[in-house]
Protein backbone atom coordinates (compact mmCIF):
# COMPACT_ATOMS: atom_id res chain seq x y z
CA UNK A 1 0.00 0.00 0.00
CA UNK A 2 1.12 3.54 -0.85
CA UNK A 3 1.80 5.13 2.67
CA UNK A 4 1.59 9.18 0.87
CA UNK A 5 -1.45 10.59 1.19
CA UNK A 6 -2.51 13.06 -1.78
CA UNK A 7 -3.64 12.92 -4.97
CA UNK A 8 -3.08 10.29 -7.80
CA UNK A 9 -1.10 11.28 -10.82
CA UNK A 10 0.03 9.50 -13.86
CA UNK A 11 2.61 10.01 -16.56
CA UNK A 12 3.08 8.29 -19.76
CA UNK A 13 5.22 7.89 -23.03
CA UNK A 14 5.67 5.94 -26.12
CA UNK A 15 8.75 5.89 -28.05
CA UNK A 16 9.19 4.47 -31.44
CA UNK A 17 12.65 3.90 -33.27
CA UNK A 18 15.23 1.75 -34.31
CA UNK A 19 17.44 1.68 -31.05
CA UNK A 20 15.62 -0.20 -28.26
CA UNK A 21 17.83 1.22 -25.78
CA UNK A 22 17.19 4.95 -26.71
CA UNK A 23 13.60 4.16 -27.04
CA UNK A 24 13.49 2.83 -23.10
CA UNK A 25 15.29 5.87 -21.74
CA UNK A 26 13.35 8.71 -23.67
CA UNK A 27 9.99 6.74 -22.53
CA UNK A 28 10.94 7.17 -19.17
CA UNK A 29 12.18 10.73 -18.89
CA UNK A 30 8.89 11.78 -20.47
CA UNK A 31 6.59 9.26 -18.41
CA UNK A 32 8.92 10.64 -15.62
CA UNK A 33 8.71 14.59 -16.25
CA UNK A 34 4.55 14.44 -16.39
CA UNK A 35 4.63 12.48 -12.94
CA UNK A 36 6.94 14.47 -11.16
CA UNK A 37 9.07 13.44 -8.05
CA UNK A 38 6.20 11.10 -6.42
CA UNK A 39 6.75 7.57 -5.98
CA UNK A 40 5.54 5.28 -8.79
CA UNK A 41 3.15 2.41 -7.56
CA UNK A 42 2.08 0.80 -10.70
CA UNK A 43 3.87 0.98 -14.10
CA UNK A 44 2.44 -0.42 -16.98
CA UNK A 45 4.71 -1.20 -20.05
CA UNK A 46 4.23 -2.74 -23.65
CA UNK A 47 6.43 -4.07 -26.08
CA UNK A 48 6.61 -4.43 -29.82
CA UNK A 49 6.55 -7.45 -30.76
CA UNK A 50 10.38 -6.84 -32.53
CA UNK A 51 11.82 -6.03 -29.43
CA UNK A 52 10.90 -8.92 -27.34
CA UNK A 53 14.29 -10.17 -27.18
CA UNK A 54 15.23 -7.09 -25.52
CA UNK A 55 12.60 -7.19 -22.96
CA UNK A 56 14.44 -8.13 -19.64
CA UNK A 57 16.62 -5.61 -19.98
CA UNK A 58 14.03 -2.82 -20.68
CA UNK A 59 11.96 -4.63 -17.59
CA UNK A 60 15.31 -3.70 -15.91
CA UNK A 61 16.03 -0.08 -16.57
CA UNK A 62 12.39 0.85 -15.95
CA UNK A 63 12.44 -0.97 -12.33
CA UNK A 64 15.84 0.90 -11.76
CA UNK A 65 15.09 4.28 -13.06
CA UNK A 66 11.51 4.42 -11.84
CA UNK A 67 11.52 2.39 -8.31
CA UNK A 68 8.18 1.40 -9.48
CA UNK A 69 6.31 -1.30 -6.57
CA UNK A 70 4.85 -3.00 -9.67
CA UNK A 71 5.68 -3.45 -12.77
CA UNK A 72 3.56 -4.91 -15.31
CA UNK A 73 2.86 -5.89 -19.15
CA UNK A 74 3.32 -7.78 -22.08
CA UNK A 75 4.51 -7.79 -26.00
CA UNK A 76 2.35 -6.19 -28.72
CA UNK A 77 1.53 -6.09 -32.48
CA UNK A 78 1.44 -3.02 -32.17
CA UNK A 79 1.39 -0.66 -29.05
CA UNK A 80 -0.57 2.48 -27.63
CA UNK A 81 0.57 5.93 -26.02
CA UNK A 82 -1.92 8.78 -24.84
CA UNK A 83 -3.19 9.78 -28.86
CA UNK A 84 -1.30 7.66 -30.99
CA UNK A 85 -1.13 3.78 -32.09
CA UNK A 86 2.51 2.74 -33.05
CA UNK A 87 2.17 0.10 -35.87
CA UNK A 88 4.90 -1.48 -38.36
CA UNK A 89 7.78 0.10 -36.12
CA UNK A 90 9.15 -1.09 -32.61
CA UNK A 91 7.85 1.02 -30.03
CA UNK A 92 7.55 1.11 -26.45
CA UNK A 93 4.76 2.81 -24.68
CA UNK A 94 4.95 3.08 -20.86
CA UNK A 95 2.41 4.38 -18.10
CA UNK A 96 3.90 5.30 -14.38
CA UNK A 97 1.12 5.28 -11.91
CA UNK A 98 1.35 7.15 -8.04
CA UNK A 99 -1.92 5.57 -6.64
CA UNK A 100 -1.86 7.23 -2.97
CA UNK A 101 -3.88 4.95 -0.60
CA UNK A 102 -4.17 2.32 -3.23
CA UNK A 103 -3.30 -1.58 -3.04
CA UNK A 104 -1.73 -3.31 -5.80
CA UNK A 105 -1.96 -7.14 -5.54
CA UNK A 106 0.32 -8.62 -8.43
CA UNK A 107 -0.40 -12.67 -9.54
CA UNK A 108 1.13 -14.82 -12.01
CA UNK A 109 -0.76 -17.95 -13.06
CA UNK A 110 -0.20 -20.80 -15.41
CA UNK A 111 -2.54 -23.16 -17.17
CA UNK A 112 -1.59 -25.70 -14.59
CA UNK A 113 -2.49 -23.59 -11.65
CA UNK A 114 -6.09 -23.26 -12.78
CA UNK A 115 -6.31 -26.59 -12.37
CA UNK A 116 -5.54 -26.14 -9.00
CA UNK A 117 -7.08 -23.35 -8.86
CA UNK A 118 -11.35 -24.20 -9.14
CA UNK A 119 -13.35 -22.80 -5.85
CA UNK A 120 -13.42 -19.09 -4.63
CA UNK A 121 -11.09 -19.89 -1.50
CA UNK A 122 -8.40 -21.40 -3.85
CA UNK A 123 -8.00 -18.19 -5.60
CA UNK A 124 -7.83 -15.98 -2.70
CA UNK A 125 -5.03 -18.19 -1.00
CA UNK A 126 -3.70 -17.84 -3.92
CA UNK A 127 -3.57 -14.22 -4.38
CA UNK A 128 -3.57 -13.31 -0.61
CA UNK A 129 -6.26 -10.56 -1.53
CA UNK A 130 -9.89 -11.11 0.16
CA UNK A 131 -12.99 -10.25 -1.39
CA UNK A 132 -13.00 -6.83 -0.13
CA UNK A 133 -9.75 -5.80 -1.15
CA UNK A 134 -9.67 -5.95 -4.64
CA UNK A 135 -11.68 -3.28 -6.66
CA UNK A 136 -11.13 -4.10 -9.91
CA UNK A 137 -8.28 -6.47 -11.93
CA UNK A 138 -6.29 -5.84 -14.76
CA UNK A 139 -5.45 -8.96 -16.60
CA UNK A 140 -2.86 -9.62 -19.74
CA UNK A 141 -2.48 -13.01 -20.74
CA UNK A 142 -0.58 -15.54 -22.75
CA UNK A 143 -3.25 -16.74 -26.13
CA UNK A 144 -1.19 -19.63 -26.72
CA UNK A 145 -0.83 -21.66 -23.92
CA UNK A 146 -3.80 -20.45 -21.27
CA UNK A 147 -7.67 -20.87 -21.43
CA UNK A 148 -8.31 -17.49 -20.43
CA UNK A 149 -12.28 -17.93 -20.95
CA UNK A 150 -11.65 -20.77 -17.82
CA UNK A 151 -9.61 -18.02 -15.63
CA UNK A 152 -11.70 -15.41 -16.04
CA UNK A 153 -14.66 -17.52 -14.87
CA UNK A 154 -12.98 -18.77 -12.42
CA UNK A 155 -11.58 -15.14 -11.14
CA UNK A 156 -14.78 -13.79 -11.60
CA UNK A 157 -16.11 -16.42 -8.68
CA UNK A 158 -14.08 -15.49 -6.19
CA UNK A 159 -14.50 -11.59 -6.97
CA UNK A 160 -17.96 -11.08 -8.26
CA UNK A 161 -19.13 -8.00 -9.50
CA UNK A 162 -15.24 -6.68 -9.70
CA UNK A 163 -14.55 -5.15 -13.43
CA UNK A 164 -12.01 -7.37 -14.69
CA UNK A 165 -10.44 -6.00 -17.97
CA UNK A 166 -7.53 -6.34 -19.98
CA UNK A 167 -6.12 -8.02 -22.98
CA UNK A 168 -4.31 -11.03 -24.86
CA UNK A 169 -0.51 -10.19 -26.13
CA UNK A 170 0.18 -10.91 -29.52
CA UNK A 171 3.38 -10.74 -31.60
CA UNK A 172 4.74 -11.45 -34.75
CA UNK A 173 1.88 -13.36 -36.63
CA UNK A 174 4.07 -15.45 -38.09
CA UNK A 175 5.09 -17.39 -34.43
CA UNK A 176 2.45 -18.31 -31.88
CA UNK A 177 4.71 -17.19 -28.88
CA UNK A 178 4.08 -13.88 -26.41
CA UNK A 179 5.38 -12.50 -23.17
CA UNK A 180 3.84 -11.32 -20.19
CA UNK A 181 5.92 -9.69 -17.93
CA UNK A 182 5.61 -8.83 -13.71
CA UNK A 183 8.40 -6.77 -11.49
CA UNK A 184 11.59 -8.61 -13.42
CA UNK A 185 10.32 -11.77 -14.73
CA UNK A 186 9.61 -12.69 -18.53
CA UNK A 187 7.09 -15.25 -19.07
CA UNK A 188 6.33 -17.29 -22.30
CA UNK A 189 3.01 -18.41 -20.87
CA UNK A 190 0.39 -17.65 -18.36
CA UNK A 191 -1.48 -14.58 -17.58
CA UNK A 192 -0.37 -11.43 -15.59
CA UNK A 193 -2.67 -10.46 -12.93
CA UNK A 194 -2.79 -6.90 -11.44
CA UNK A 195 -5.35 -6.67 -8.54
CA UNK A 196 -6.77 -3.00 -7.68
CA UNK A 197 -7.40 -1.86 -4.18
CA UNK A 198 -7.66 0.80 -1.34
CA UNK A 199 -8.81 4.16 -2.52
CA UNK A 200 -8.75 3.69 -6.28
CA UNK A 201 -10.85 1.61 -9.12
CA UNK A 202 -11.35 0.88 -12.55
CA UNK A 203 -14.40 2.53 -15.03
CA UNK A 204 -14.64 0.36 -18.09
CA UNK A 205 -15.70 1.19 -21.36
CA UNK A 206 -16.13 -1.88 -23.33
CA UNK A 207 -16.80 -0.84 -27.57
CA UNK A 208 -17.20 -3.77 -29.39
CA UNK A 209 -17.41 -2.19 -32.65
CA UNK A 210 -21.07 -2.93 -33.62
CA UNK A 211 -24.21 -0.57 -34.81
CA UNK A 212 -27.55 -2.64 -33.55
CA UNK A 213 -30.26 -2.75 -35.66
CA UNK A 214 -33.54 -3.39 -36.18
CA UNK A 215 -35.18 -4.06 -32.66
CA UNK A 216 -34.38 -6.51 -29.76
CA UNK A 217 -36.31 -9.74 -29.67
CA UNK A 218 -36.94 -12.57 -26.97
CA UNK A 219 -35.51 -16.05 -27.86
CA UNK A 220 -38.17 -18.80 -27.55
CA UNK A 221 -36.33 -21.50 -28.96
CA UNK A 222 -32.81 -22.68 -28.86
CA UNK A 223 -30.51 -25.45 -27.81
CA UNK A 224 -26.72 -25.90 -28.08
CA UNK A 225 -25.12 -22.71 -30.41
CA UNK A 226 -28.42 -22.99 -32.43
CA UNK A 227 -31.19 -20.44 -32.37
CA UNK A 228 -34.61 -22.03 -33.94
CA UNK A 229 -36.81 -19.46 -32.75
CA UNK A 230 -37.15 -15.59 -32.22
CA UNK A 231 -40.15 -13.96 -30.55
CA UNK A 232 -42.42 -17.74 -31.94
CA UNK A 233 -40.96 -17.29 -35.71
CA UNK A 234 -38.25 -19.27 -37.33
CA UNK A 235 -35.40 -17.09 -36.50
CA UNK A 236 -34.07 -17.21 -40.19
CA UNK A 237 -37.37 -15.42 -40.67
CA UNK A 238 -36.34 -12.64 -38.12
CA UNK A 239 -33.34 -12.28 -39.45
CA UNK A 240 -34.43 -11.71 -42.91
CA UNK A 241 -36.80 -9.45 -42.35
CA UNK A 242 -34.49 -7.00 -40.09
CA UNK A 243 -31.87 -6.97 -43.04
CA UNK A 244 -35.02 -5.89 -45.48
CA UNK A 245 -36.22 -3.57 -42.98
CA UNK A 246 -32.58 -1.59 -43.53
CA UNK A 247 -31.72 0.73 -46.13
CA UNK A 248 -30.23 0.26 -49.36
CA UNK A 249 -26.76 1.40 -48.15
CA UNK A 250 -27.20 -0.32 -44.94
CA UNK A 251 -28.24 -3.53 -46.78
CA UNK A 252 -24.78 -3.67 -48.33
CA UNK A 253 -23.15 -3.00 -45.58
CA UNK A 254 -25.05 -5.59 -43.79
CA UNK A 255 -23.88 -8.36 -46.29
CA UNK A 256 -20.97 -9.10 -44.85
CA UNK A 257 -20.73 -7.82 -41.40
CA UNK A 258 -23.47 -9.21 -40.17
CA UNK A 259 -23.56 -10.39 -36.11
CA UNK A 260 -25.47 -10.70 -32.65
CA UNK A 261 -26.27 -9.31 -29.81
CA UNK A 262 -27.06 -10.82 -26.29
CA UNK A 263 -28.47 -9.38 -23.41
CA UNK A 264 -26.51 -10.38 -20.11
CA UNK A 265 -28.61 -8.15 -18.14
CA UNK A 266 -31.91 -8.76 -18.37
CA UNK A 267 -33.14 -6.59 -15.48
CA UNK A 268 -32.45 -3.20 -17.22
CA UNK A 269 -35.40 -1.64 -18.19
CA UNK A 270 -34.12 -1.01 -21.82
CA UNK A 271 -31.24 -1.77 -23.45
CA UNK A 272 -28.97 -0.04 -25.31
CA UNK A 273 -25.08 -0.20 -26.62
CA UNK A 274 -22.61 -1.52 -24.09
CA UNK A 275 -25.36 -3.84 -22.61
CA UNK A 276 -24.96 -6.60 -25.35
CA UNK A 277 -22.11 -9.59 -25.59
CA UNK A 278 -21.77 -9.43 -29.85
CA UNK A 279 -20.61 -12.92 -30.94
CA UNK A 280 -20.25 -14.00 -34.96
CA UNK A 281 -23.57 -15.55 -36.96
CA UNK A 282 -21.68 -18.58 -38.15
CA UNK A 283 -24.29 -20.06 -40.04
CA UNK A 284 -27.96 -20.09 -41.16
CA UNK A 285 -30.19 -23.34 -42.08
CA UNK A 286 -32.70 -22.40 -44.95
CA UNK A 287 -34.39 -25.70 -44.49
CA UNK A 288 -34.78 -25.92 -40.94
CA UNK A 289 -35.08 -21.31 -40.61
CA UNK A 290 -32.61 -21.95 -37.68
CA UNK A 291 -29.23 -19.58 -37.02
CA UNK A 292 -25.75 -20.64 -35.36
CA UNK A 293 -23.81 -18.33 -33.35
CA UNK A 294 -20.76 -18.32 -31.49
CA UNK A 295 -21.98 -18.48 -28.13
CA UNK A 296 -24.47 -20.65 -25.84
CA UNK A 297 -27.88 -18.77 -26.43
CA UNK A 298 -30.74 -19.50 -23.55
CA UNK A 299 -34.48 -19.28 -23.70
CA UNK A 300 -35.59 -16.20 -22.71
CA UNK A 301 -32.00 -13.87 -23.51
CA UNK A 302 -32.91 -10.77 -25.39
CA UNK A 303 -31.23 -11.04 -28.93
CA UNK A 304 -30.57 -7.79 -31.16
CA UNK A 305 -28.67 -8.42 -34.59
CA UNK A 306 -25.48 -6.29 -35.23
CA UNK A 307 -23.53 -4.84 -37.74
CA UNK A 308 -19.93 -4.31 -37.89
CA UNK A 309 -17.79 -2.32 -39.82
CA UNK A 310 -15.75 0.95 -39.92
CA UNK A 311 -18.46 3.00 -39.75
CA UNK A 312 -20.11 1.03 -36.80
CA UNK A 313 -16.60 0.92 -34.81
CA UNK A 314 -16.43 4.57 -34.96
CA UNK A 315 -19.97 5.35 -33.99
CA UNK A 316 -19.82 2.79 -31.44
CA UNK A 317 -16.58 4.06 -29.47
CA UNK A 318 -17.69 7.30 -29.95
CA UNK A 319 -20.84 6.76 -28.24
CA UNK A 320 -19.61 4.81 -25.10
CA UNK A 321 -16.93 7.86 -24.64
CA UNK A 322 -19.45 10.24 -24.48
CA UNK A 323 -21.76 8.09 -22.11
CA UNK A 324 -18.73 7.52 -19.83
CA UNK A 325 -17.46 11.32 -19.89
CA UNK A 326 -21.34 12.21 -18.74
CA UNK A 327 -21.01 9.09 -16.41
CA UNK A 328 -17.99 10.92 -15.07
CA UNK A 329 -19.07 14.11 -14.18
CA UNK A 330 -16.27 16.98 -13.25
CA UNK A 331 -14.45 13.95 -12.94
CA UNK A 332 -11.56 13.74 -14.69
CA UNK A 333 -9.52 10.15 -14.94
CA UNK A 334 -6.34 9.60 -13.48
CA UNK A 335 -5.39 7.31 -16.70
CA UNK A 336 -5.69 4.83 -19.04
CA UNK A 337 -5.45 1.81 -20.48
CA UNK A 338 -6.48 1.12 -23.65
CA UNK A 339 -6.68 -2.50 -25.44
CA UNK A 340 -7.47 -2.94 -29.39
CA UNK A 341 -8.15 -5.50 -31.34
CA UNK A 342 -5.26 -6.01 -33.95
CA UNK A 343 -7.84 -6.30 -36.22
CA UNK A 344 -8.73 -2.78 -35.57
CA UNK A 345 -6.08 0.00 -36.50
CA UNK A 346 -5.46 1.73 -40.04
CA UNK A 347 -6.46 -1.85 -41.41
CA UNK A 348 -10.22 -1.01 -40.40
CA UNK A 349 -10.44 2.63 -40.25
CA UNK A 350 -7.94 3.86 -42.80
CA UNK A 351 -6.27 5.86 -40.81
CA UNK A 352 -3.38 5.76 -37.86
CA UNK A 353 -4.44 6.08 -34.45
CA UNK A 354 -7.88 5.94 -34.61
CA UNK A 355 -9.02 4.79 -31.02
CA UNK A 356 -6.63 6.31 -29.34
CA UNK A 357 -6.86 9.87 -30.40
CA UNK A 358 -10.86 9.32 -29.89
CA UNK A 359 -9.84 8.80 -26.25
CA UNK A 360 -8.49 11.85 -26.37
CA UNK A 361 -10.73 13.73 -27.99
CA UNK A 362 -14.09 12.46 -27.13
CA UNK A 363 -13.03 11.53 -22.97
CA UNK A 364 -9.84 13.19 -21.86
CA UNK A 365 -6.46 13.63 -23.13
CA UNK A 366 -5.14 11.42 -20.26
CA UNK A 367 -1.75 9.98 -19.26
CA UNK A 368 -2.56 6.32 -21.15
CA UNK A 369 -0.80 2.98 -22.51
CA UNK A 370 -1.69 0.07 -24.36
CA UNK A 371 -1.18 -2.24 -26.84
CA UNK A 372 -2.59 -4.43 -29.57
CA UNK A 373 -4.53 -7.62 -28.62
CA UNK A 374 -5.03 -11.07 -29.81
CA UNK A 375 -8.15 -10.91 -27.85
CA UNK A 376 -9.61 -8.15 -25.69
CA UNK A 377 -11.07 -8.48 -22.00
CA UNK A 378 -13.52 -6.75 -20.30
CA UNK A 379 -17.33 -6.48 -18.42
CA UNK A 380 -20.81 -6.71 -20.54
CA UNK A 381 -23.59 -6.85 -18.05
CA UNK A 382 -21.52 -6.89 -14.73
CA UNK A 383 -19.82 -9.76 -16.37
CA UNK A 384 -16.21 -10.45 -17.72
CA UNK A 385 -15.99 -11.86 -21.32
CA UNK A 386 -12.86 -12.48 -24.06
CA UNK A 387 -13.97 -10.28 -26.77
CA UNK A 388 -12.82 -9.70 -30.60
CA UNK A 389 -13.04 -6.35 -32.35
CA UNK A 390 -13.32 -4.45 -29.33
CA UNK A 391 -11.68 -1.68 -27.65
CA UNK A 392 -11.35 -2.36 -24.05
CA UNK A 393 -11.12 0.55 -21.90
CA UNK A 394 -10.00 0.72 -18.24
CA UNK A 395 -9.73 4.49 -16.93
CA UNK A 396 -8.41 4.77 -13.27
CA UNK A 397 -10.33 6.64 -10.86
CA UNK A 398 -11.16 7.28 -7.56
CA UNK A 399 -12.85 4.94 -5.21
CA UNK A 400 -15.34 7.15 -3.73
CA UNK A 401 -16.08 8.83 -6.50
CA UNK A 402 -17.71 5.79 -8.48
Amino acid sequence: MTEERGSAAAGSAVIEGADWSEATEEAIRRAQAELGERPVDLALLFVSAAWEAQVEPILSRVRAVTGAAVLAGCSGQAVIGRGREVEGTPAISLLLLHLPGGTIWPAHVTQPDLAQLELPMDWIRFVGAPRPAINAWLVFADPFRLDVEHLLDRLAMAYPETPIVGGLASGDLRTPATRVFLNGHVYHEGAVLIGIGGDVTVRTVVAQGCQPIGRPWTITKAEGNVIAEIGGRPALDVLIETVQSLGPEDQLRARRNLLVGLVIDEYRAEFARGDFLIRNLLGVDPRAGTIAIGAQPRVGQTIQFQLRDAAAADDDLGHLLERARAELGPLTPTAALLCSCNGRGRDLFGVPDHDAQAVATRLAPVPLAGFFCNGEIGPVGGKPFLHGFTASLALFVPRRAG
